[in-house]
C-alpha cells in the first residue's frame, strides 16, 4: 500500500486530485501539504475527504501538514504548488516565480524521500520538471511532469466527437511543450486500430482548428470558471495509478530525454514514456519530417527558457550544496 503526498493541496487542483487519487486501490494514505497559516482549511479538507471515503466505502487515511519535510515515506509526491495562471498569461510567464518554489520543494523532497517519485504539475510544467530534477538530486526516471498528457486527452476527445466514435477507440498523442509549440502526432493517430490517414473522412478533418482548441483549452477554462480543476485532477490520478499499479502503460509526460527522438534531447519535455513502479522511461520513436521539425523547434524553445531559469536560480538559490544535479 502506498502513501501519496500532494504539495500545494490548498489549491483547486491539489484538493481535487486528493479525491481522485483516493480512488486508487493501491493508496492507503493521502497527505495534504499546504502553506503555514492554512491549517484550518487543510483540516477541513481532510474531514470532508474522510466523509467522502466513508460514503464511498474507501479505507484511505487523509492527513495534513504544513511541513514539506513530512513527505518522508511517500511513494509519490505530487507537486501542484505555485502561482496560478491568469487568463491573459502564457504558462511561461510564471517560470521564474514558480521555479523558486519548485527548487526548494524538490530539494527537501530529495533529502527526505529520495526513493520516491516526484510528479510535477506546476506550470510551466516542462521547465518545472527540469528544475525539480536539478534540485532534488533524484534519477531522471524518478522525476516527471504532467506534460502533454492532458493535451493528448483533449485532442482525443475532439477526434472522437468528429468521427462519432467512443473515445476509447481513439489513440493519439501530442509531444513537445505543454504550450504553444506542442506537436500533434497525426502519423501515430488511430481509430479502432486504423491509421487515421487511411480513413476516407480524414481529408476533411479540421486539424488546425482542433489544435487551436487544444492550445487554448486551459486559457478558455480559466477565463470562464477561474481555474482548470477536473481535467488535471483526473489526469494526475491516471498517472499516479499507472506508477503504483506497475502498469507499463505508454503515456505522454514531461521527462528528461537525451537523444531518444531523432537525436534531439538534453531537455525535459513531453514525450511518450513507459511508466511503471520503477519510474518513467522515454520511448525511442521515429516521426514524419514535419513532426521532427516541429518537435525540434519546441525543444529549442523549452531548452532556452530552462537554461535561463536555471541560471537565475543559481544566482539566487542558497539552500545548500547541489552536487547531485543532473540537468
Amino acid at each position: 500500500m502506498a502513501k501519496v503526498t500532494i504539495i500545494g493541496a490548498t489549491g483547486n487542483v491539489g484538493s481535487f486530485a486528493a479525491h481522485t487519487i483516493s480512488e486508487i486501490p493501491h493508496v492507503h494514505e493521502v497527505l495534504l501539504i499546504g502553506r503555514p497559516g492554512r491549517e484550518e482549511f487543510l483540516e477541513g479538507c481532510c474531514r470532508d475527504l474522510a466523509d467522502s471515503f466513508a460514503a464511498r466505502g474507501t479505507h484511505v487515511r487523509p492527513m495534513y501538514s504544513t511541513r514539506i519535510a513530512d513527505v518522508e515515506g511517500s511513494d509519490i509526491i505530487v507537486c501542484t504548488a505555485g502561482v496560478p495562471r491568469r487568463p491573459e498569461q502564457d504558462r511561461n510567464d510564471l517560470a521564474v516565480e514558480n521555479a523558486k518554489i519548485i527548487a526548494e520543494t524538490a530539494e527537501i523532497a530529495g533529502q527526505r524521500a529520495p526513493d520516491s517519485h516526484l510528479f510535477i504539475v506546476t506550470n510551466p510544467v516542462d521547465i518545472m520538471t527540469a528544475v525539480a530534477l536539478r534540485y532534488s538530486g533524484m534519477e531522471p526516471r524518478q522525476v516527471f511532469g504532467l506534460g502533454t498528457h492532458l493535451d493528448s486527452m483533449r485532442l482525443k476527445s475532439l477526434i472522437a466527437d468528429y468521427f462519432k466514435v467512443h473515445v476509447s477507440e481513439v489513440h493519439t498523442r501530442i509531444i513537445g511543450e505543454h504550450g504553444e509549440s506542442m506537436v500533434p502526432l497525426w502519423s501515430a493517430t488511430t481509430i479502432g486500430g486504423i491509421r487515421i490517414c487511411n480513413l476516407p473522412t480524414f481529408s476533411g478533418l479540421p486539424a488546425r482548428e482542433m489544435m487551436d482548441t487544444v492550445r487554448s483549452g486551459g486559457r478558455s477554462i480559466i477565463k470562464n470558471k477561474g481555474a482548470t480543476i477536473y481535467g488535471p485532477g483526473e489526469a494526475i490520478a491516471t498517472l499516479v495509478r499507472t506508477v503504483l499499479g506497475d502498469e507499463n502503460r505508454i503515456l505522454t509526460v514531461s521527462s528528461y530525454i537525451k537523444s531518444e527522438i531523432h537525436g534531439i534531447g538534453e531537455v525535459c519535455i513531453g514525450v511518450p514514456a513507459r511508466i511503471n513502479r520503477k519510474g518513467v522511461f522515454p520511448i525511442p520513436i521515429r516521426l514524419e519530417e514535419s513532426e521532427v521539425a516541429g518537435f525540434q523547434a519546441s525543444v529549442e524553445k523549452i531548452r532556452a527558457i530552462t537554461a535561463d531559469v536555471l541560471e537565475q536560480l543559481e544566482r539566487t538559490h542558497t539552500a545548500g550544496d547541489h552536487k547531485e544535479r543532473r540537468v
